[in-house]
């Protein structure tokens, strides 16, 4: 069964008639949301169907349809009906997958909203969402059947708010389409919104390997105000009124900023095209989070807002994982050491040829001495992903480990590099 199994996920992401998958045969210049609820608790996890929404814009690439890279928690997969064509698939993580590994989880059970988008579909189509067990191997745990001309498919629009380019380089189909979601700020408070978006997008384009690739990005803005300036502190009882209900202490972590509002935060993002939703949140109080594929969240006023952006945006576009191991977390064990991590830099040396073993000097050792002589060395130095031993990262220091700005290792340039390409081919 294991074998069988193993077989099915290795052509899941090997076929190599998937690369030739036409877009203009297959889909419509525009998206199909499906919203569905996730419910479980730290060892269990069950899906069912909320609704279908059509979307007006497609912002993702019309040639990298088939993902390649193997990252996050889930997968969800297209197939044509008729022929049962594997003509889309997706990988991505969300907060529910974050939140099994909290003690809270072991506890109780909790449902979440969760989000997936394709491009329309000409023909019926069936859905596959498929989750990682400990093994990281995917088991198929939900289908739904999509026929595009189904009435019951929503086409109102939930909101409709003015929207505008911070930055513009290309077509959305080949770009990277970040859509900048206001959190906690009134209408009064639009102008400092889109202040505040010039010079994130600046941040974004003043790190490596951003500022070399500035022409595949597009940055928009929507202007979606709160009712109230700010966002929630639980711990501090102070509640806000604002537009994609966004708290502080997200599973107890008072840094960790996040939002529970799924549906509200995908509303508002249809207003553009986007392949990565942003949020950044009117406050100057340290925090911030992301989950790949899934969105990112940012401080407005802080000082070491640049950093978080840049830092958070690492997470939800390119894969990569945490390489710190010192700050307090509220997940357990989130990286077995039995299994090689998903991240493309963290390793457990279970499977090393699949990360950044090509880009070692043949005088490195393995695992690398933490000393000056390889300061400025990839290497694989232990300590990371929330755990000082047992799991590894690329460099000494990182954007990804420490608070510094444009400074990401080779590894993570590396990885960074592959998604802007994936997604502006």
């Amino acid at each position: 069964m294991f074998m069988r199994n193993l077989l099915v996920v290795v052509l899941l992401f090997t076929n190599p008639v998937f690369s030739q998958i036409n877009f203009d045969q297959y889909f419509e210049n525009k998206s199909l949301r499906l919203d569905y609820f996730h419910t479980g608790n730290s060892t269990e996890d069950n899906y069912s169907f909320d609704e279908l929404i059509e979307e007006p814009f497609w912002g993702g690439s019309k040639t990298n349809l088939i993902d390649k890279f193997n990252y996050g928690k889930y997968k969800f997969i297209v197939k044509d009906y008729k022929t049962g064509q594997i003509i889309y698939s997706r990988t991505y993580s969300t907060l529910f997958s974050e939140w099994q590994t909290t003690d809270e989880a072991k506890q109780t059970v909790r449902t979440f909203n969760e989000t997936i988008v394709f491009p329309y579909p000409k023909n019926s189509v069936v859905i596959e969402f498929y989750s990682r067990d400990r093994l990281n191997t995917l088991n198929k745990k939900f289908e739904y059947l999509v026929d595009p001309n189904n009435y019951f498919i929503k086409t109102e629009r939930a909101f409709n708010f003015t929207s505008f380019e911070v930055y513009y380089s290309a077509n959305p189909d080949k770009a990277v389409d970040i859509v900048l979601i206001p959190e906690g700020y009134t209408s009064d408070e639009m102008v400092k919104f889109r202040k505040d978006c010039e010079k994130f997008a600046g941040y974004l384009f003043n790190a490596s390997p951003y500022k070399e690739n500035k022409n595949k990005f597009n940055i928009w803005g929507i202007e979606a105000p709160s009712m109230q300036s700010g966002t929630d502190i639980p711990a501090e009882n102070i509640w806000k009124n604002t537009i994609v209900n966004s708290q502080f202490y997200m599973f107890d972590l008072d840094r960790y900023l996040m939002t529970k509002d799924n549906k509200t935060l995908r509303h508002i993002a249809s207003n553009v095209p986007y392949d990565q939703i942003f949020i950044l949140v009117n406050t100057d109080m340290y925090g911030g989070g992301s989950i790949y594929n899934h969105y990112s969240v940012c401080i407005s006023d802080n000082k070491f807002s640049e950093y978080i952006f840049t830092h958070e945006f690492g997470h939800g576009f390119a894969g990569l994982g945490d390489e710190y191991y010192t700050s307090d977390v509220a997940y357990n064990e989130f990286y077995p050491l039995n299994v090689e991590p998903l991240d493309p830099n963290l390793t457990t040396l279970v499977n090393f040829e699949s990360k950044w073993k090509d880009m070692l000097n043949e005088n490195i050792p393995v695992p690398t001495p933490q000393i000056k002589e390889y300061q400025n060395e990839v290497g694989v130095y232990e300590g990371g992903g929330y755990a000082a031993e047992g799991i590894y990262r690329p460099m000494q220091d990182c954007s990804m480990k420490s608070i510094s700005v444009n400074n990401f290792c080779p590894v993570c340039k590396r990885a960074i590099e592959w998604m802007i390409n994936f997604y502006s081919e």
